[in-house]
């Protein structure tokens, strides 16, 4: 009688490293199993020798969204899933929209078929709602941090990668899956981390912005409105739903007597601030110039009133350099260098630009 070779496919936390480690990188991190168990597994659960999962990057969530028309030409959209795991569960229905069908190749949809039924395999995350539940559990790094508490993972083969937004609460979808062309979304992907230019209408920066980010405009009759901003080209973006060349926006703003100020995503809505001239703490809000009043009079001496205000950011989760980012724009303006925190060091002091002698422009 033949003895079975012990695997592991059912041990969720062995399976994650499965999934995101080479063969190598895995055995060495658990000295303890053998060559042939991790054969064993890998035989069990289909593993494609160029199947790779790992958590999904921060840049990448908005990826497992509709995108525009646009941007998903210039990714490699093919289509996406969605499945939810019934009300047991342990089901798995499922239905598919298209987008690109001329990129959605036999070849592309037997390798689909292959990777989603290798993850609804016994022990990896898909194969029902408590399984996935643990997964997203034991992978922080994934969590969107929205008001859904969505997880994402990425899954690379050679061609293709499947961005996949995961949610194990029952009565929602639990899977979404978005297909792309590899080396197109790749290149996307590099090509928008150069950020969206803003600039005047004589092609000056004013200031940029990371993809994703919102911008806050202002009209000519004082009304305002905050808009999600999308990396198209280095001269093209979307500003909502509208497509614009960056002269084009310029030029438009200035005939319109508009204007436009970065509300980025790296610096809080309200810091707290010591206001020197009236020894008190005040609250910045961003994109709002000047300060408001703390609801809560601080009093003391100059240097405990400032203490009171370092500390009330500290508590609040703010950093130095978010603290003296937000100070700088409700002076100087939001569009200025000294309003962004990367500009700081984790002191809250300016870095001056390298090989540059004259005082830092706020």
């Amino acid at each position: 009688m033949t003895k079975e070779i012990p695997s592991f496919e059912n041990d969720t936390e062995k399976m994650i490293d499965f999934w995101n480690l080479s063969k190598d990188e895995f055995l060495a991190s658990y000295s303890y199993l053998s060559e042939t168990e991790y054969d064993a597994t890998a035989e069990k659960v289909h593993k494609l020798a160029d199947f790779s999962v790992r958590p999904i990057k921060q840049v990448e969530q908005k990826y497992t969204f509709a995108q525009s028309q646009q941007i998903s030409m210039q990714t490699g959209l093919i289509g996406y899933l969605r499945a939810d795991m019934d009300s047991s569960g342990k089901g798995f229905f499922s239905s598919w929209n298209n987008f690109r069908s001329d990129l959605k190749t036999d070849e592309f949809k037997e390798e689909f078929d292959n990777v989603i039924n290798s993850l609804r395999e016994k022990g990896n995350f898909l194969s029902n709602r408590d399984t996935l539940n643990r997964f997203c559990n034991i992978t922080p790094e994934g969590r969107y941090w929205d008001p859904a508490d969505h997880y994402g993972v990425r899954v690379d083969t050679e061609k293709y990668s499947y961005l996949m937004r995961l949610n194990p609460k029952k009565g929602e979808y639990n899977l979404y899956c978005y297909c792309y062309k590899q080396d197109w979304l790749n290149d996307h992907l590099l090509r928008a981390e150069n950020g969206i230019r803003f600039i005047d209408s004589q092609y000056n920066e004013q200031f940029r912005i990371p993809d994703g980010d919102e911008v806050r405009v202002t009209y000519m009759d004082g009304s305002t409105a905050n808009r999600t901003c999308r990396y198209i080209d280095d001269y093209h973006f979307e500003i909502g739903s509208e497509l614009y060349h960056i002269c084009q926006f310029a030029e438009l703003l200035e005939k319109n007597g508009g204007s436009v100020i970065p509300m980025r995503s790296s610096l809080p809505d309200f810091c707290y601030a010591y206001i020197e001239s009236e020894n008190k703490v005040g609250i910045i809000r961003k994109g709002c110039t000047g300060y408001f009043e703390c609801s809560k009079a601080y009093t003391g001496k100059p240097s405990e009133v400032k203490s009171m205000a370092e500390k009330l950011n500290r508590q609040a989760g703010i950093t130095k350099a978010q603290a003296e980012a937000m100070k700088c724009g409700s002076l100087f303006g939001w569009n200025v260098k000294g309003a962004d925190p990367k500009n700081y060091d984790k002191n809250g002091c300016l870095i001056k630009p390298k090989g540059k002698n004259k005082d830092y422009e706020r």
